[in-house]
């Protein structure tokens, strides 16, 4: 169970950090804070640039802290709060299926995150050594 679990928290949290980067540094493809936050302001979150920082930020932050296993519970917040402002703001709109870009895949990333949250980190974690 505690491989699994790690398995489980690197790939999400490592996935999140990454969509972090995108946003703030704009790695792996991403368009960085100005594109970003001209997405954003174009959704009506303002002010775009300010606001993608902040996102990316929780993204990277968030993700980080899952993958560790470090403030399990701080990480998996930060997870679920993005997603919830995603399905709030652009695909809530749009049904459930993610091939009509709906909220499955938010909802799914939420229901991870919960669920490691409330199961804890698992033995191989910083905060199983702490």
């Amino acid at each position: 169970m505690a491989l699994g679990m790690l398995i489980i928290r690197l790939v999400i949290g490592l996935t999140f950090a990454g969509h972090g980067t995108q946003k703030v540094f704009g790695w792996f493809g991403g368009y960085g804070p100005k594109g970003t936050g001209g997405f954003f302001e174009s959704i009506g979150i303002k002010p775009g640039i300010l606001m993608a920082i902040l996102a990316g930020l929780a993204e990277l932050i968030g993700g980080l802290l899952f993958a560790a296993g470090l403030w399990t519970i701080v990480g998996a917040a930060l997870i679920v709060l993005t997603m919830l402002v995603a399905i709030i703001k652009v695909h809530g709109k749009n049904g459930y299926w993610v091939t009509s870009n709906g909220i499955e895949y938010n909802i799914a990333l939420i229901a991870i995150a919960v669920g490691v949250a409330l199961m804890g980190a698992g033995e191989y974690s910083l905060d199983s050594l702490m």
